[in-house]
């Protein structure tokens, strides 16, 4: 039962990697890719790496490894979501210097401004589950940080546009990575 979930979250965790890699060039729309894309580009692909070496390594409580599965599956329909809502959008590579051109409020932006940055680190936190070791946790840090230095940066480039007032009301709406919560 090891060896099947072991290669089934090796199998996924690859091909989640690959759809994220996909958006970089056939989605998100940069004139060459900023010098931060690539430094998460190589974050990501040390991380798998690593994520898979420690998978492999040694043994997981299955429930993990199927939380881990679970949390990947949702990571990858909170991404295609966030692909159709804002496919017209043409939005810029994280770092991009150029200022946003459009705000999207339709799908999961309904909800929180940043699903790209929510659904990579769902992928990430399942695959550190699955992982079920402690060397994980350093890195998903490392990818954390990253993703929110760029959603602020994003979110500053905002208050430079014409949509800055637009904006402002949707971010009294929308939470930054997770739903707010209405009390």
């Amino acid at each position: 039962m090891d060896l099947v979930l072991d290669i089934i979250v090796s199998v996924v965790s690859l091909a989640v990697v690959a759809q994220y890699s996909w958006a970089l060039k056939a989605h998100f729309n940069s004139p060459k890719m900023p010098l931060g894309t690539v430094l998460i580009s190589v974050v990501v692909a040390a991380t798998t790496l690593l994520d898979i070496v420690l998978l492999w390594a040694g043994p997981q409580p299955p429930a993990a490894t199927l939380v881990g599965l679970i949390l990947q599956g949702f990571s990858l329909w909170l991404f295609w979501a966030a692909i159709r809502a804002s496919r017209a959008a043409r939005l810029k590579m994280a770092f991009d210097v150029q200022n946003p051109h459009a705000l999207v409020t339709g799908g999961p932006y309904r909800y929180l401004r940043h699903p790209f940055y929510t659904s990579y680190l769902i992928f990430w936190i399942g695959l550190a589950i699955a992982t079920w070791s402690l060397l994980a946790l350093p890195p998903l840090f490392v990818i954390a940080a990253i993703y929110v230095a760029a959603a602020l940066g994003e979110e500053r480039k905002f208050a430079r546009t014409a949509m800055s007032a637009e904006y402002a009301a949707y971010r009294e709406r929308t939470g930054f990575f997770w739903p707010r919560l209405r009390v």
